[in-house]
C-alpha cells in the first residue's frame, strides 16, 4: 500500500498509545494468575491475562503496521531506532535466562547435603539427552536454517522464497512445541518434585514460551508477507522477528548442553 501521510522529517513523534498499559497490567494478572493456579487456584485469572496479552499484540502490532505501511513513519532512521531497541531487547531476554542458568548451576556445582549432596540429586531420573532433546536440536538448527533462507529471498525480492522459508520455519516452530509438549508429560520428575524439577521445567518452559511467542511473530510475518507488507529494503518486522528466532535457537543449544547433556553425566557417574 502507498504511503498517504510522508513524514517531513527523519523522525517519528509516536502518538500517545494504551497498549503499553494495558499489555503491562494484562502480564502482570497471567503471572498471578499463573502463579494462583500453581497453589490449587482458579486459573480463570491467567486466562484474563493471556487473552489481555493477546488482545495488545494484536492491537499495537496494527498501530505499528499502519504506520509503516500506511502513514510511512519508518525512515531509515527510525528503522535503526528501532534496530537499536531491539538489540536491546534481546540482550534483556540474554539476562532473563542468565537468571536461570544460574539457579540450575548454582545447584548442581554446589549440591546441599538434602539432596545428598550429589547432582542430579538422588533419585532422579534424568532424560535422555539423545532422545527427544536432540531430535528438538536439530528442528530448531534447521529452523534457523529456514529462516535465514527467507530472508536471503527477501533481499532478492524473492516472494515465493519468502513465504515458502517462513511456512517451513513456523512449522518446524509447531513441531519442537508438539515434542516438547510430549517430553514434559512422560518426564519421570515434575515441578514440585525438588530443585532439580523446578530448575529444569523453569529454564525450559521459559524457553519453550520463547518458542511459542516466535511462532506468532513469525506467523503475523507470513500473512504480512502474503499481503506483500515486504521489500527489500524496509522488511525491519521481519528482521526483528528473525532476530528473535535466532536468539531462541541459541537459548536452546545452552540448555542442550548445559541441562541435558551435562547434567545427565552425573546421573551416569552416580549410576541414577
Amino acid at each position: 500500500m502507498a504511503n498517504t501521510h510522508a513524514p517531513a522529517h527523519d523522525y517519528h513523534l509516536v502518538d500517545p498509545s494504551p497498549w503499553p498499559f494495558v499489555g503491562s497490567v494484562s502480564a502482570f494478572l497471567a503471572a498471578t494468575g499463573l502463579v494462583w493456579a500453581m497453589h490449587d487456584g482458579p486459573v480463570w485469572l491467567a486466562v484474563v491475562g493471556v487473552l489481555g496479552i493477546l488482545y495488545t499484540m494484536i492491537a499495537w502490532w496494527r498501530d505499528v503496521i499502519r504506520e509503516a505501511q500506511v502513514e510511512g513513519r519508518h525512515t531509515p532512521v527510525v528503522q535503526l531506532h528501532l534496530r537499536y531497541g531491539m538489540i536491546l531487547f534481546i540482550a534483556s531476554e540474554v539476562m532473563f535466562f542468565v537468571a536461570w542458568f544460574w539457579a540450575y548451576f548454582n545447584a548442581a556445582l554446589f549440591p546441599k547435603e538434602s539432596i545428598g549432596g550429589v547432582w542430579p540429586p538422588e533419585g532422579i531420573e534424568v532424560l535422555d539427552p539423545w532422545g527427544l532433546p536432540f531430535v528438538n536440536t536439530i528442528i530448531l538448527l534447521l529452523s534457523g536454517t529456514t529462516v535465514t533462507w527467507a530472508h536471503h529471498a527477501l533481499k532478492e525480492n524473492n516472494r515465493k522464497g519468502l513465504i515458502t522459508g517462513l511456512a517451513v520455519t513456523i512449522l518446524l516452530g509447531l513441531t519442537f512445541t508438539g515434542i516438547q509438549a510430549y517430553e514434559y508429560a512422560e518426564a519421570p520428575f515434575d515441578f514440585t518434585g525438588g530443585i532439580y524439577g523446578s530448575t529444569f521445567f523453569m529454564a525450559t518452559g521459559f524457553h519453550g514460551a520463547h518458542v511459542i511467542i516466535g511462532t506468532i511473530f513469525l506467523i503475523v510475518n507470513l500473512v504480512r508477507a502474503m499481503k506483500g507488507h515486504f521489500t527489500p529494503n524496509h522488511h525491519f518486522g521481519f528482521e526483528a522477528a528473525a532476530w528473535y528466532w535466532h536468539f531462541v535457537d541459541v537459548i536452546w543449544l545452552f540448555l542442550f548442553a548445559s541441562i541435558y547433556w551435562w547434567g545427565s553425566l552425573g546421573a551416569t557417574v552416580h549410576g541414577g
